[in-house]
Order: structure tokens, then C-alpha cells, then sequence
């Protein structure tokens, strides 16, 4: 937004910002396990998913209802084969935390990647050219370190429609938010090896969209999430979703 403009806001947007952590409900992240194997038959991919609380599950009880084991899950149906996957994900996790925590974790070997990240960089002012070199580095380490031929970026998601944030805040935040989503977009234009999917728009009834506590995804939202990503992979991804080696 308009830099004169947000000065104006600033001492607005610094009490609603710690009024809203201060007052905001926490929810835990998803119980499950962050590895393992869908389906029967032939291995016909391996997933690694990286990314922020949404990416972890917040919103939902149990990882079989969140991101990763769905969209494995929706994988294997249509490759009619087993898809391995792993989950690298945390609660406020920016994008420079998901890269020290995939130097960090014990990878598998993955053919594809999906990242959940953007919106702790919209809370935290993260510069637009250093978010995205950060996220050059993360699918750059994603390659050297477990083999990933193809990553796919979430959207940053629409800010301004999260009900626990008051306004102005939750303006300026989801200007913030599209700012970053347009810059990726625009990043990504023309590459082979990585795509940017663009979230299903919210319905204006956000009953079961969004979790309780009005920032994460809620069971409807997340499903909505692993749909949008199962179909523009398998449109897009014809090359990177070829068998993957024996393992």
C-alpha cells in the first residue's frame, strides 16, 4: 500500500496487530504422522510438502484432514499408484524459517514440491525481492538435496477476507498479501520447473471455509486447497508426475 498511507495507519495497525495476538484463539497444529505412503500398487510419486501453520495442519484435528495426506491421497487416485510424501511445516514459519528447516530435516527423496508460505511474510513486512529470492533458495535446495524436479507455489491467501483480523488492518494486510502473490506470479512466468496456484475463491458464507479462529483454513477450506492443487499439477505437471524411481 501507499508508503504516506501506512505511516498514517501506523500506531491504527501496531494496537490492532497486538490486540489480535494477544487475543487471538491458538489452535494447535495437526495431529498425525509427517511421512508416509498412500495406496497400493506401483510408487508412482514422492511429495514433499514445506511450508507455515497452514501447511501444518492448523485448522483441522488431524493431518488426514489437512494439506499433505489429501493431496497424496487425490495423487495416488489419479496416477493409480502409491504416493510417498513428506511434511516440513511449523507454526509462523516465514519463508527464510521453511529454508533453514529443510537444511535442517532428514528429506527423502522427492519428485515434486508444494509450498504453503506467504502469509507470516505479509504479518512480519518481509520484502518483496528477498521473499523471493528466498523461495529461489528453497526450491533450489529442494533440487540438490531430495531430487525435486517440479515445485508449486501456493497463493498467498486473500488477507482481507480473514474474520479475526479488524480493519484497517485487515486491509492493509490483504494489499500487503496480493502484492506479494502478484510479484510471485509475475517471478514464475515462463518456468519449467516451478508454477504458482492460485487458491479457489472463499464463498461468502466462510462457515467451514475457515477454522475457529478465523486466520487458518478450516475443513471445507483445506479441502477446496488439495482440489486446486491436484488439478493444475496433473494439468501442468506431466513431466515431474512420471513414475518416479523404485524406492
Amino acid at each position: 500500500m501507499p508508503g504516506p498511507l501506512k505511516l498514517l495507519l501506523g500506531p491504527v495497525l501496531l494496537r490492532q496487530g497486538r490486540q489480535v495476538r494477544r487475543q487471538a484463539l491458538r489452535l494447535p497444529e495437526a495431529a498425525g504422522p509427517r511421512e508416509g505412503v498412500v495406496s497400493e500398487g506401483a510408487l508412482r510419486l514422492r511429495l514433499l510438502v514445506v511450508g507455515d501453520s497452514a501447511a501444518a495442519g492448523v485448522g483441522v484435528d488431524h493431518q488426514a484432514q489437512a494439506l499433505a495426506i489429501p493431496l497424496a491421497e487425490r495423487l495416488a487416485l489419479a496416477l493409480d499408484g502409491r504416493v510417498a510424501w513428506q511434511l516440513v511445516a511449523s507454526t509462523g514459519h516465514r519463508a527464510a524459517d521453511a529454508l533453514k528447516a529443510l537444511e535442517q530435516a532428514r528429506l527423502h527423496p522427492a519428485d515434486v514440491m508444494v509450498t504453503s508460505l506467504g502469509v507470516n511474510d505479509t504479518v512480519g513486512q518481509t520484502p518483496v525481492r528477498h521473499w523471493l529470492a528466498t523461495l529461489d533458495a528453497l526450491h533450489g535446495l529442494a533440487q540438490a538435496r531430495a531430487g525435486v524436479r517440479h515445485t508449486w507455489h501456493s497463493a498467498v491467501p486473500p488477507m482481507e477476507r480473514f474474520p479475526v483480523l479488524p480493519q484497517p488492518l485487515r486491509w492493509v494486510l490483504g494489499r500487503d498479501a496480493r502484492r506479494l502473490d502478484q510479484a510471485l506470479q509475475r517471478h514464475l512466468a515462463g518456468r519449467a520447473d516451478r508454477g504458482h496456484v492460485a487458491l479457489p475463491p472463499m464463498p461468502g458464507d466462510a462457515a467451514g471455509w475457515m477454522a475457529r479462529d478465523g486466520f487458518h483454513p478450516g475443513l471445507l477450506g483445506y479441502q477446496a486447497w488439495v482440489e486446486a492443487l491436484t488439478r493444475q499439477m496433473l494439468l501442468e505437471g506431466a513431466a515431474a508426475l512420471q513414475p518416479a524411481e523404485a524406492g
